[in-house]
Order: structure tokens, then sequence, then C-alpha cells
């Protein structure tokens, strides 16, 4: 099963450092970001769950809860934990996801349904394509897919960027341009009428007929 946008995120039920969750019921009525990982005690993963770590105050301020998850055994994220502090400098507080019978990673199809039942033996490499992040809406669906190779360490500011965009253009009839910050102008989506335009947004500039812009829309 390939998991598209707008896809219902896949329940689970599942151990981790923090005990057993359901997912839909640990997301709540906020966001989610869960990031995957091939294997524990890997060199970029170090990096990145302590840098998510450095992050989660920034994930609060969105309403969104972090959720890592790596193919091993609970007790081997609890050992790992401390060679992410002593590395990056950040504990690492949200949940990590023990997946050592692969349930997960077949669940969002990060693994092929033939890779077996346990971690015991894989080597990271074997669990290479364990390496998606997924934001879940409040609706519990999918709203993004990012899938790095193990050499690539994932920009967590990007996906902060995306989440702010996506959460914005929920609420609003309006899309974010490339490379979009915080603040800066939006798109009016085409749905919306030049008439309606003005009434929503006071005033917009048109460079093309399908393309107009106009200020951040607070709220």
């Amino acid at each position: 099963m390939s998991l598209r946008i707008n896809d219902t995120a896949p329940d689970f039920s599942a151990e981790t450092t923090h005990g057993t969750i359901n997912f839909h019921d640990w997301i709540g009525d906020g966001w989610a970001v869960l990031f995957s990982h091939p294997k524990d005690f890997t060199p970029v993963c170090t990096t990145e769950l302590g840098t998510m770590a450095g992050l989660e105050g920034e994930f609060k301020k969105r309403n969104t809860k972090i959720i890592g998850i790596s193919v091993d055994p609970v007790e081997d994220h609890v050992r790992w934990k401390d060679d992410i502090k002593s590395a990056t400098g950040h504990a690492v507080d949200y949940p990590m996801i023990g997946d050592k019978d692969l349930k997960v990673a077949k669940l969002y199809d990060m693994l092929p349904a033939e890779a077996g039942d346990s971690s015991d033996g894989r080597t990271a490499a074997d669990n290479a394509t364990v390496r998606s992040v997924y934001v879940v809406g409040p609706d519990k669906k999918i709203k993004l897919v990012l899938t790095y190779p193990m050499t690539t360490g994932r920009n967590f500011a990007e996906i902060l960027r995306a989440i702010d965009s996506i959460q914005l253009t929920a609420k609003h009839q309006v899309a974010t341009p490339a490379n979009w910050q915080q603040g800066e102008d939006v798109i009016i989506t085409p749905a919306v009428s030049n008439e309606d335009a003005v009434k929503r947004f006071g005033s917009f500039e048109t460079i093309l007929p399908y393309l107009r812009k106009t200020k951040q829309p607070s709220g």
C-alpha cells in the first residue's frame, strides 16, 4: 500500500520510550510529525534526533507533537538517548517507537512485506528505506511526506517551514510560493474571485491572471 497526501495515516499500537501508545489517540486534536530511522547508534540519525530534541519547543508552538521510530527495540532506544545527548547537547524527551517486529515500517510502506518480522541481524543498509518524515493533521490525514537517503541529514527547519505553510493554507484560501517564509506574501487560490479577494484580504497584486499575491493573513 503506497501512502499519499490526504490518505489517513495508518493507526497502530506500539511500545515506545514513554510506554504503549495508540498513534491516533496519541495525536489527539493537534498535529504530529512521525520521523523514521533505519537503525539505532548510526551517525546521521544521532544528529537528527538531537536536532529534533532541540527544536521541540518550536513544534509545540505549532501545536505539533513529535515522535521518532527506529527499527530496533525500545531498550536500545533508551541506551541510544545517552549518545544523542552527548553528541548534540540535547536530551530526547519525546517518545521513540520500538519497531523490532518491523510492523510500523511495513504499515507505512517503508519496508516490503517480505522483509521478515524481526530487527535482529538487520543492518542499517537493510533498512535504508526507513527514512521518511510524515506530517499528520488533526484529521489524521497525511499532509506531507519527505524521504531522505541515509547519507543526507534532514533539514528540520524546512519541516517547520512546511508546517507553517500547511497550517496557514488550511485556514485561509491561500497558497505559499517557492521559498516562502513566515510573514511573507502569499498567493490567492484560483477559487477566490477578484471581488471576494478584496473582501477577504483588502488588496492584492496581480502578477499574472492566475497569479495574485497578497499579504499573509493573520489569525
